[in-house]
């Protein structure tokens, strides 16, 4: 019935021209359901492939995450170490002095932001398509926008901007997991590839999963496409001041690697990787991440007072809907910590997950020996898709 559904469901959104396409895959104790519909790009209708490439925008983060938690589990950092331990270019940071000051309206900072603080969105940074002042700075001085630019020379610029509010006092979705990636650097002294590279995708078999896509795959790489509000149609990317289509995001830059996004993946790698948050082992038993701080890292650790948690592109005025009601944010995730507040009270207590800038989602509930991950490929998506893929996966549930 599931796979009925959901098959009916993706074509009608297709149809509707609301979507290029959907693949997805849901694992429930050993139970695999997946599917796919739809085209690569809808000018030439070539139909996706089983390893269609997708961008997966933030869904690199929660990866990011996990190799700063193994740093953690090594004791190499500290969850309540300062940044500035191994970035001292923040040594002279300041802060707005309020949330809706101008980009000149300074004060001195009360605590540095922490390595928590980075994992948890609550280190004070923004966002390029956020409404606030600090976000329109980041844009005007093109932060993250190039394709060229190596991350640390990102993280120096980011480095000269103020924060938005003072570190603690709020959930801001942000470029912290950039400032996080960077310190992974550091502290292994390799590239943010190579360590993903050693630490994720080689034990994990995630042969498909990196900053660049191969030349001789160009041709299951996935189009990205932007949704239309008006319209309610889909159209190639146009690139508009603090439009995150404007963000650089290279295929082919060997140097290029972003903590926030910049990875390329396809269904069957991100499903590995979901499947070993799990247990944080992979199939064959290796340990990826301890199981003490994988519990951390999936519970949440924000006061109630930062709830609800809410992301507002900055041409949104009010939210129509707050597809975070529901849940608070560990060290890395997004966490349900309140059913009442899911749509139709459906979920789990204790999923976690994340999702993509072009619509890409993944969810893991331990409870229910869940795994589900949906790719697709369109910026600023109408999230249909998502709520129904929620919907259907915990109504079929047995």
């Amino acid at each position: 019935m599931l796979m009925k559904n959901l098959n009916t469901i993706v074509d009608k959104h297709i149809q509707n021209g609301l979507y290029p396409c959907a693949q997805w895959k849901i694992i429930h104790q050993n139970n695999v359901h997946e599917g796919k519909l739809g085209f690569l790009d809808i000018e030439s209708r070539a139909p996706i492939v089983e390893n269609t490439l997708y961008r997966i925008w933030s869904m690199t983060k929660p990866i990011v995450s996990i190799v700063a938690l193994q740093l953690i589990d090594e004791n190499k950092i500290k969850l309540n170490d300062p940044i500035t331990k191994y970035l001292p270019q923040f040594l002279n940071l300041k802060v707005l002095k309020n949330i809706d000051s101008d980009i000149s309206d300074l004060v001195d900072i009360n605590k540095m932001p922490t390595i928590k603080d980075l994992l948890s969105h609550t280190a004070g940074f923004s966002y390029n398509f956020l409404g606030d002042s600090l976000a329109k700075e980041y844009d005007r001085v093109g932060l993250f926008h190039s394709e060229t630019t190596t991350l640390e020379e990102e993280i120096n610029l980011l480095s000269t901007l103020p924060l938005l509010y003072q570190p603690g006092t709020r959930w801001v979705y942000s470029v912290s997991v950039d400032v996080l990636a960077r310190i992974i650097e550091i502290v292994t002294k390799g590239t943010l590839q190579s360590e993903l590279q050693k630490r994720i995708f080689e034990p994990l078999d995630m042969n498909d999963t990196a900053f660049i896509v191969d030349q001789k795959n160009n041709n299951r790489l996935m189009e990205q496409y932007e949704f239309d509000s008006l319209k309610k149609k889909i159209h190639r990317p146009i690139d508009k001041k603090q439009y995150i289509s404007g963000v650089g995001y290279p295929t082919n830059k060997s140097s290029y690697a972003r903590g926030g996004h910049g990875l390329f993946s396809t269904l069957e790698d991100y499903s590995k990787f979901a499947q070993m948050l799990l247990t944080g082992k992979t199939k064959l038993g290796e340990v990826i991440i301890s199981q003490s701080i994988l519990s951390q890292a999936t519970t949440n650790h924000l006061d109630s007072q930062l709830f609800p948690l809410e992301i507002k592109n900055f041409d949104v005025e009010v939210l129509e809907e707050n597809g975070l009601a529901s849940y608070g944010w560990g060290l890395g995730f997004r966490v349900m910590i309140d059913l009442n507040k899911a749509p139709d009270g459906l979920g789990s207590i204790g999923e976690f997950g994340w999702a993509g800038a072009a619509a890409t989602y993944f969810l893991v509930d331990p409870k229910n020996d869940l795994t589900a991950v949906l790719m697709t490929q369109v910026l600023g998506a109408d999230n249909i898709l998502q709520k129904d893929f929620f919907k259907e996966i915990y109504k079929n549930l047995k």
